[in-house]
């Protein structure tokens, strides 16, 4: 019966700052925020030297996309309430496992191929079972990706069987 009634008002009655949706984004903001004001004592290369952007603007972009993110999650959070499991799905299991197959591929073959491989894999492990959507992702995201270091950071992907085929 008080197992009932925990759960009637598990998030009802509480103030937000015990709710686990409060929790889990401020624990994220907070060490983003920490790792932001690390960022400020960058050194500043000068332009002779740099490649693309500065060394520190990039770690500031992706922690204030990682905090605004954080704050729409936990806004969507109070209009939806996070539903309460017992246990992991097993799309998280084989997701991490993936990220296994990653490390293996990037470190022994290519980078580029690994994170095709990547794709495809996680993809389908989260639903996606048409074989076109699967290669199209498997193609395209390694591409917009090894542009956007290629272009916009200045930075080449590490030695392997399809990067040294663009490379030489």
């Amino acid at each position: 019966m008080k197992n009932v009634q925990k759960q009637k008002r598990a998030n009802k009655s509480l103030p937000f700052f015990f709710r686990d949706e409060f929790k889990v984004s401020f624990v994220i903001i907070f060490i983003s925020v920490a790792l932001l004001i690390t960022t400020f004592t960058f050194d500043i290369v000068p332009p002779i030297l740099n490649r693309g952007i500065q060394p520190a603007t990039f770690p500031k972009a992706l922690l204030v996309l990682i905090i605004v993110m954080t704050l729409l999650i936990y806004y969507l959070a109070t209009k939806n309430p996070w539903k309460v499991q017992e246990k992991l799905p097993k799309s998280f299991f084989l997701t991490l496992s993936n990220f296994v197959i990653f490390l293996i591929i990037s470190k022994t073959l290519d980078f580029f191929l690994a994170i095709s491989v990547l794709s495809i894999f996680v993809s389908y492990c989260w639903g996606e079972k048409r074989i076109f959507y699967l290669f199209l992702v498997g193609i395209i995201f390694p591409v917009i990706v090894f542009i956007f270091f290629e272009t916009i950071l200045g930075l080449r992907f590490p030695p392997g069987i399809i990067t040294n085929i663009y490379y030489s």
